[in-house]
């Protein structure tokens, strides 16, 4: 938490619609600086429309999204991402005809005259596969060396806040736990995450806290160690 006490995302009586389709429904989102949060929930739960919301790319009917105690509601999404806010997308979505340097300079697109030595250097201290495969096209890797040049172009913005969608979508099963583990990494850092997760074990098991979407609303919220032992979590999305 930062020393003002002021969260890093803030979401408050969210409301999105779809035409007539109330999608989102008076949901609020709390992530504080340095935190893992993770937002669980199965198809259809409203998971990737918060993440749109939280991006811009979907405006609430009612209600606020603040970023460090700023309300961004009606700002655009560029506005968002040069305030710290980072995504690493569902599959990734690398630019696969070019190289993995040429991917982690996107990720900096919004800095264009700033001295990118210090990111260069963090992402390749964290990830050092990616400095050793700095000229092999993005394409031709792995989906796990595929999710460390995702994870490093976000990274290479300096975001406060990144947010990761389904980031074990697609891996092998012996990946996911690297997967999660490299997520963990890069949250020690200091940097705030939400991911949103189907895979409730092991997102809550490296997460501070969690929320539970059901049909747009948060139906269960707490401290990560307390869901997990949550009966009724447990039933709906751990299979016990």
């Amino acid at each position: 938490m930062s020393a003002n006490g002021t969260p890093i995302l803030e979401l408050e009586g969210i409301n999105t619609y779809y035409g007539q389709i109330h999608i989102l429904q008076d949901e609020n989102i709390v992530v504080h600086e340095g935190e893992l949060v993770c937002l669980l929930g199965g198809n259809a739960s409203g998971k990737s429309t918060t993440l749109k919301t939280i991006l811009g790319l979907v405006r609430p009917r009612t209600g606020t999204v603040k970023l460090a105690g700023k309300d961004v509601t009606n700002m655009p999404t560029a506005h968002r991402i040069q305030r710290g806010l980072a995504i690493v997308p569902e599959n990734r979505r690398l630019f696969g005809p070019m190289t993995v340097l040429e991917n982690l300079e996107m990720g900096a697109y919004l800095r264009p005259k700033a001295d990118l030595k210090a990111e260069f250097e963090r992402v390749y201290e964290l990830f050092p596969l990616l400095y050793d495969r700095r000229g092999q096209l993005a394409g031709t890797m792995s989906g796990g060396e595929q999710q460390m040049v995702a994870m490093g172009r976000a990274l290479m913005s300096k975001p406060k806040l990144l947010l990761m969608d389904e980031p074990s979508m697609g891996l092998a099963p012996v990946l996911v736990e690297r997967s999660f583990e490299i997520i963990k990494q890069v949250n020690d850092t200091g940097v705030g995450m939400l991911i949103v997760e189907q895979n409730a074990n092991v997102s809550l098991s490296i997460a501070d806290r969690g929320y539970v979407l059901s049909t747009g609303r948060v139906v269960l919220e707490g401290n990560a160690a307390d869901l997990l032992q949550n009966e009724e979590l447990r039933k709906a999305y751990l299979g016990r």
